[in-house]
């Protein structure tokens, strides 16, 4: 049996992920709303902010103590990118997706919490800070969302006749991906979203197709990849063949997703 496939059988455990994810919403929201939060900038040029920081260490701390067998990889600790060399199984965290999004003030990032078994994003959790939501799910099982009256609601992805609705980065539309736009035949709706949310949408029913034609890392994409994947879609490279985590090279491949 798949850890995913132990994780989702056992009630409990799907509650204090919940928890934890749950706790690393309020620790963003704080610094969020907050009159004024510092800005630092990492070695490779990008933000990171209290926020980032603070669901880093929650995540980290309580994943621990909840599963000690298995390693945690995150995008706040360079010495973890050494795990998946000797882990084929492993937690994949991105403690604020769209740190950008966080400093402009227009709500529109994540907190992502992946579990990597052999190569592949199984179970993925991605919360939604400001409308306090959790989805979560993976390949096999389906795909929910849990909000903060404590409900649980199916989520699936559902085309409309006639129309191609595309979301797109609000941070990262760059030319290549306004040609490929342009190449869709019929009528075409852009959908704008930063962070993960543009694989939520596509999984929620929002949009069709989400063309990532820049760079992205392996914890942007993998929790939002196993919810997507808990609906039906897809997330494959332009050769056609399915983006894998746990590389050497943190960074993916350009890639499409889609619904089914």
């Amino acid at each position: 049996m798949s850890k995913a496939n132990e994780i989702l059988k056992n009630n409990q455990s799907i509650k204090d992920l919940l928890d934890l994810m749950t706790k690393a919403n309020k620790a963003i929201m704080e610094v969020y709303e907050a009159p004024q939060s510092n800005v630092d900038m990492k070695d490779d040029n990008t933000p990171v902010t209290k926020a980032d920081l603070a669901a880093n260490k929650i995540l980290t701390d309580g994943l621990k103590n909840l599963f000690p067998k298995i390693p945690t990889v995150s995008e706040e600790d360079k010495n973890s990118l050494k795990i998946p060399k000797t882990n084929k199984v492993f937690w994949l965290i991105d403690p604020l997706d769209g740190t950008k999004e966080f400093i402009k003030k227009n709500d529109e990032f994540t907190c992502n919490l992946a579990l990597i078994e052999n190569n592949v994003s199984t179970l993925g959790f991605v919360s939604v800070p400001v409308r306090d939501l959790i989805y979560f799910g993976g390949k096999g099982y389906g795909s929910k969302v849990f909000n903060k009256e404590k409900n649980f609601s199916d989520i699936k992805y559902k085309s409309i006749p006639g129309i191609c609705r595309i979301v797109a980065s609000k941070s990262h539309l760059n030319n290549e991906t306004k040609k490929f736009i342009n190449q869709i035949e019929g009528k075409v709706e852009l959908i704008q979203a930063g962070s993960s949310l543009k694989f939520i949408k596509i999984a929620s029913g929002l949009a069709d197709i989400y063309p990532r034609l820049a760079p992205t890392s392996e914890w942007d994409t993998a929790a939002a990849h196993a919810i997507l994947e808990g609906v039906g879609g897809k997330v494959l490279n332009l050769n056609g063949k399915d983006i894998i985590y746990g590389k050497e090279d943190i960074l993916n491949p350009h890639f499409i997703a889609h619904g089914e």
